[in-house]
Formats: structure tokens, sequence, C-alpha cells
């Protein structure tokens, strides 16, 4: 693959996260794709901004305009797979590939009421108690080189009620036929509520497949990071092989 075929990549963070949790893979990938990893509305260094899937899909689509190489792969994990499956049906023309990671669930019906719950249970609670919980489970559970970069970005508990409320209900396998472009459903094994509707997600869509990362849970790309940024490199090299 040539740098002029090599697709630019796009990464798009999960609930309270950043652009951190992305490192492992810009690292990985950076010497073969141009990539980048954006801050979500209300995250990291957008931290201030109110939070939206309107606002969310153009910082996507501002990430892919910037990094100058036409359409992009965009790679989404959780919320961030959801705020990507707007990208795709607001900014078709901007989308070479979808990578949906940890997101192919129904956001409708009742799986949504303890998501609902928890939303308006977290802004109760003190956040530099969440933010310390967080940062002692991540430490405990993934080595430093993994998670440091989310860890130092901070964590935006603020901005998860509205962001929940706005996915929550709107989402579900209907949404792939607005998906243009090829689709690869990337999810951990173990994470059963978030790949729950993997089959209906990948049906829905005449170019979806699903690729399980063994023994990994939701945060499949910190639970193992090699298998997640190679599974993304196969999906960018099929999509440059195929034009």
């Amino acid at each position: 693959m040539t740098a002029v075929d090599a697709p630019p990549i796009v990464f798009v963070h999960g609930t309270r996260f950043s652009a951190g949790q992305w490192s492992p893979q810009l690292a990985a990938l950076r010497d073969e794709f141009p990539v980048s990893a954006v801050d979500l509305p209300g995250h990291g260094s957008r931290s201030a901004e109110a939070w939206s899937l309107k606002a969310a899909v153009e910082v996507v689509s501002d990430a892919v305009e910037s990094l100058g190489c036409g359409p992009a792969l965009v790679v989404g994990h959780s919320l961030g797979g959801y705020a990507s499956l707007e990208f795709a049906r607001v900014r078709p023309e901007r989308l070479r590939g979808l990578v949906l990671a940890g997101a192919s669930a129904s956001t409708r019906g009742a799986w949504a009421v303890p998501y609902r719950w928890a939303a308006g249970l977290v802004p109760r609670l003190p956040a530099d108690r969440l933010a310390g919980w967080n940062d002692w489970l991540l430490r405990r559970m993934y080595p430093a080189e993994v998670v440091e970069a989310t860890i130092r970005s901070g964590y935006a508990f603020h901005t998860l009620p509205a962001a929940w409320d706005e996915v929550l209900g709107r989402f579900d396998a209907d949404a792939m036929r607005h998906v243009k472009a090829p689709v690869l459903i990337l999810n951990g094994e173990k994470d059963s509520v978030f790949r729950s509707g993997e089959a209906e997600f990948a049906r829905a869509h005449p170019r979806a497949r699903v690729e399980l990362i063994p023994r990994a849970g939701h945060l499949a790309n910190f639970d193992d990071p090699v298998a997640f940024s190679e599974a993304v490199r196969r999906f960018a090299q099929h999509l440059s092989n195929s034009g």
C-alpha cells in the first residue's frame, strides 16, 4: 500500500473519555495511515462546549477534512460509535468506511432504562470521586502505556447526561441503512450488552461484517490493543484494495 492509497483514519472515543483513549491505536497505525483522534463536544479539550449529536458530527467532519486525504475510515467506540452512525447519515460523502466498536446494540426500548437511570444518578455524585474511581479502575485493569493518556485527559461526567439523553431512544439496526460505505462491527467477545444487536446490525447492511476480539470486553481497544489495531489495519487495507 502506498501513502496515496492509504485511507485516513479518524477515531471517535466513548462515553466520558477523550481522544486519549486511542493512544495505542494512533501509535500502532500512524506510520501507515494518516490518523487523527477527536475530542467530542463536552469532552477533553472541548470540555466547555455543549454536547449535541449535530456538533459531534461537525467535529468528526472537521477532523476528516483536516487530514486532507479525502473520505476517511471512521472508528467509533460506544458513544463515539453512535455519533459515527450519525456522521455516516449526515456526511456520507466524507466516509470511506466505518468501524463500530461496542456500538451494535439498540438504544431503544427496555434496554435504555438502566442507562437513563445511571445518567440521572451521575450528576448527584462528586466528580472528583468519580474521577478517582475511574483512575483506580483503569490502572488496576490495564498497563500504564495503554491508559495514561486517557487518565491525563480527565473525564467528561458533566456531559454524560446530555449525551446519553440524545443517544438513548435514537439508534437501532435501521440506522445502518443510512451508511453507504463498508462497515466492520468490531466487538469484544465478552461485551454481551453492546454486541447484543450485532447480528441485526450486520444483516441491515449489505457490506457489513462482524469481527470479535477474543476474551475482550466493552473496552476492547484497552483489553487487547494489538488485536484491535490489527483489525482496524486489515479493514483499512481492505478499503484500499477494493478502491
